[in-house]
């Protein structure tokens, strides 16, 4: 039998649209999926720090994952974003998205509260055996401000409920670390994912199998061809598009992430520029950046 990894290809970090009074822009969001779909992606990936979960009351978010279910249609893949720096939490969210219909969680390492090794070893082994969805964990230490040692993953290959990593670490040592546990368990089905869409061609050309995107939003097309064409060997068409994209990918963190990409996304036309507090519009200076960027890419 030839097991292959999950979850393969581009997966997008939805931006999550809101309407002037601050409301969820339901209407927005169901275009931005079209969009992202009929560029071509494997995946949607709806309330991770892209999405501004951070501020979505649970109804929003529960509803977010429910509406982007039924807007992929069968048509592609979606993981729900589910994770919380309490277990309890993370716990009924991932049952949530397992009830909506997602075929995985994306489960953050906890913030603030800093657990150790051995913390979230029990921590993602509780969600995937009290949810009983799949588990990707999310290792982004600049802003939890824990990390996931890759010893650490090899003890919960055990589970073939976790069945990927979204690295944002920007460390390829560890993502090496990550791809050598996976192997050492014996666990060909584990996905290794980008979290870094700058970084995501050198990760697959060391073994990762795609990535979950910011510039997806953005430029679907462009960004989930680079990675076809890098997980096809093809690593002269990758670099092509990749060069083409870096700019974007780059300004995408002019300003704290979904900042920079939700103003792009409102000069496509696909929502409004409106954030929740504590985020905020993006500076004049940034904007024109990014105005500059987006009309080279022939985007607006």
């Amino acid at each position: 039998m030839n097991v292959q990894p999950r979850f393969t290809g581009t997966y997008v970090a939805l931006a999550t649209p809101f309407l002037p009074d601050g409301n969820f822009d339901e209407t927005a969001y169901r275009r931005l999926i079209d969009h992202v779909i009929d560029g071509g992606v494997e995946g949607l990936v709806p309330m991770g720090t892209t999405g501004e979960n951070p501020t979505m009351k649970n109804d929003e978010h529960q509803r977010a994952i429910a509406l982007a279910v039924e807007a992929a249609r069968g048509r592609v893949r979606v993981i729900a974003g589910s994770g919380s720096n309490d277990t309890d939490q993370a716990i009924l969210m991932t049952r949530f998205a397992r009830s909506a219909g997602a075929e995985a969680s994306l489960s953050v390492t906890p913030y603030y509260n800093k657990p150790t090794q051995e913390g979230l070893v029990r921590h993602f082994s509780t969600i995937a055996e009290k949810a009983d969805l799949p588990v990707v964990i999310y290792n982004v230490p600049g802003r939890t401000g824990s990390s996931l040692a890759p010893e650490t993953l090899g003890r919960l290959l055990a589970d073939p409920r976790i069945v990927a990593v979204k690295d944002a670490t920007a460390n390829l040592e560890q993502t090496m670390g990550y791809l050598r546990a996976a192997r050492s368990a014996g666990r060909a089905d584990f996905s290794l994912l980008s979290g870094d869409d700058a970084l995501t061609l050198p990760m697959i050309s060391i073994g990762a199998h795609g990535v979950i995107s910011v510039v997806a939003n953005e430029a679907p097309r462009a960004m989930s061809d680079m990675v076809r064409a890098a997980l096809a060997g093809d690593f002269a068409r990758a670099r092509e598009l990749h060069y083409r994209l870096l700019d974007l990918m780059q300004a995408n963190f002019l300003e704290s992430n979904p900042i920079p990409v939700k103003y792009a996304l409102s000069r496509m036309g696909l929502m409004g520029e409106t954030y929740r507090l504590p985020l905020c519009e993006m500076s004049a200076a940034n904007k024109q950046k990014m105005d500059r960027i987006l009309a080279a890419l022939d985007l607006v």
